[in-house]
């Protein structure tokens, strides 16, 4: 128990640029190797034969239908993570604790509703979803399995986020790591050897997270840890619960907004492109999230190092952590951009030999990544303010650059340029939404410097902070 005393202590004693080296490294190998994950099923979907391409097609539809199942996800495993960050920054072992097997109790309830629903509806929501004659065979398979194991998928997210919150970032990145590497051995023996299609790359995907979630569920149940689990703390608490889902609002509704957006780049793509078009956004969507992911982990590992030093205010480690989570994002995503606007063939080619559809996902990224440079800070920016609770800014910036942003633009752009119309909206939005998001930062310091609270006034303000040192990663 003192051990893990002690490792929740030093998120408000050691320097910062430790801290987040220490937390965000592994939740970027995690994130990565989470992106990588999803990206082997692509590839050897793709190389199925005679069917890659439309293989592929079917898998790009079930997004949105992961999206939402990925949103109720996120809001009990981000939720309920943020919310023990903050009760162990505030020496609330007990309601910490409480929160982790509320984490457990509510993943169980939400991935069967979820699950069940999804399967009662699969055809009609893979059509509406912008499925095909030709592709929705290949969505259905793949789709089916996964919703079979839906509360598996749940209860392995939610876990692996309560991990980094209690102090075991490396075990986080341990499991995540373990799950490609099963999934990646197991593919191409269900697709291929076994015959199963893109069903076999289903199996493998839910069979690996069992896996990884058997050895979680054993990390998470050590008794000399302060937090674990245990029988007694599984029960349902109404103010845990409001709790959990207040904060966790922001990442449901970021990843609601992404299922309409989905939906309607799928529409967009279906009605100027076809199902080549389809595919080729499966294509950019695999690469790009990469970077992505990469600064998701970051924001990861910012998230328990802000949210405990929030707690036991102490502002200016909340706004040091901030900064250079930041920096690091920049980094990432200018690295991403050079990548696929320079030489986006190489990552293409990983995806398929198919001349037509590898220019057009070539012709699409060189669009979509135009903006790469500043999501970085736009991504942060928006979960800081998820990872210190407060939920309605992180909310707004969420739907703001998907509903109030990408929505009109992928309503009206592909009307005049067609295919090019849809990834040109992509890069609009994102362009405004971070601009958006440094308004509000700005004014969130701005309010915080203004209100005369002796502990900002101790840090020489936030906003002078922030604004005017020099930072270095």
């Amino acid at each position: 128990m003192q051990q893990q005393d002690n490792r929740t202590k030093e998120l408000g004693t050691k320097p910062i640029g430790q801290l987040l080296l220490k937390y965000a490294l592994p939740a970027v190998v995690a994130m990565t190797a989470s992106s990588l994950y999803n990206m082997v099923d692509r590839i050897f979907i793709g190389r199925i034969p005679d069917v890659g391409t439309l293989s592929l097609g079917g898998l790009a539809v079930t997004f949105p239908i992961m999206n939402l199942s990925a949103a109720f996800g996120a809001m009990v495993g981000v939720g309920s993570s943020t919310l023990i960050s903050i009760k162990l920054g505030q020496k609330d072992y007990a309601s910490a604790e409480r929160v982790l097997g509320n984490l457990v109790s509510l993943n169980i309830v939400i991935g069967i509703v979820v699950g069940a629903l999804g399967l009662l509806f699969i055809d009609p929501l893979l059509l509406f979803f912008g499925a095909s004659e030709n592709t929705l065979q290949y969505a259905h398979d793949y789709m089916t399995v996964i919703l079979y194991g839906n509360v598996v998928t749940h209860l392995y997210l939610g876990l692996n986020s309560a991990l980094r919150s209690t102090g075991h970032p490396h075990v986080a990145m341990s499991a995540t790591i373990a799950t490609v590497i099963i999934n990646a051995v197991l593919d191409p023996l269900f697709i291929f050897t076994l015959g199963m299609g893109i069903k076999g790359a289903a199996f493998a995907t839910i069979l690996a997270q069992i896996v990884s979630l058997i050895y979680v569920i054993a990390v998470l149940s050590n008794k000399r840890d302060i937090i674990h689990l245990h029988a007694g703390i599984y029960q349902l608490k109404k103010q845990i619960v409001r709790g959990i889902l207040t904060i966790g609002l922001s990442p449901f509704a970021m990843q609601l907004c992404a299922c309409l957006v989905v939906i309607l780049i799928n529409k967009g793509l279906t009605r100027h492109g076809g199902d080549l078009a389809i595919a080729a956004y499966g294509i950019i969507n695999g690469i790009t999230f990469l970077a992505v992911m990469v600064v998701l982990g970051i924001c990861q590992g910012m998230q328990p190092i802000a949210g405990f030093n929030f707690g036991a205010q102490q502002p200016e480690r909340v706004n040091e952590v901030l900064r250079k989570a930041i920096v690091l994002a920049t980094i990432v995503m200018t690295s991403s951009f050079i990548l696929c606007e320079f030489l986006p063939h190489y990552p293409v080619a990983l995806f398929t030999h198919d001349e037509a559809l590898a220019q057009l996902a070539v012709e699409g990224m060189k669009i979509i990544v135009i903006m790469s440079p500043i999501v970085g800070f736009q991504i942060v920016v928006g979960n800081f303010f998820q990872s210190i609770g407060m939920a309605k800014r992180s909310i707004f910036l969420s739907v703001s650059r998907q509903l109030v942003f990408l929505v009109p633009f992928l309503l009206i752009f592909p009307e005049f340029w067609g295919t090019k119309g849809v990834w040109m909206s992509i890069a609009a939005a994102d362009g405004i939404a971070t601009i958006t998001s440094a308004l509000m930062l700005w004014h969130f310091y701005h309010q915080r410097a203004t209100q005369h609270a002796p502990s900002i006034r101790k840090s020489s303000t936030l906003k002078r902070t922030f604004f005017h040192n020099r930072v270095t990663p």
